[in-house]
């Protein structure tokens, strides 16, 4: 089962080679909630593994965006003692697109950021018409 957020990027970390053949990133998506006249803010830290690691490369600090993600949990036992450890792991990242008239995030409007578009600086426009 898969669940996405959406929130405004914060921190993106470097790519950590974990074994010879195992890779992992992690980044961090500030989350804003107003519940009953309060803010809440959350940070919720993600991880990307193996060839999904360059998909944070195309956002920015400041940025708001939508990550997909799958809950994975595991078990580690060492000396004798149990830990459960949880992750969050990101296979999509878009980038939510500011309206130019309004200013304020069009929700409505997403982009993903592994196809063109007309404002993408490597854009090319081969339509026939």
């Amino acid at each position: 089962m898969s669940y996405e957020l959406t929130g405004k990027l914060v921190a993106k970390f470097d790519t950590v080679q974990r074994t010879e053949s195992f890779k992992t990133r992690e980044f961090v998506v500030e989350k804003s909630d107003d519940i009953n006249g309060r803010t809440i803010v959350n940070y919720v830290k993600f991880q990307c593994v193996q060839d999904k690691t360059g998909i944070v490369d195309r956002v920015n600090i400041g940025d708001n965006v939508k990550v997909y993600f799958n809950v994975k949990g595991s078990k580690w036992e060492k000396d004798g003692k149990t830990n459960y450890i949880t992750n969050l792991d990101a296979w999509r990242l878009e980038q939510l697109l500011q309206s130019k008239n309004s200013g304020p995030i069009d929700n409505d409007y997403m982009e993903p950021l592994d196809t063109f578009s007309s404002t993408a600086p490597d854009a090319v426009d081969d339509l026939p018409f």
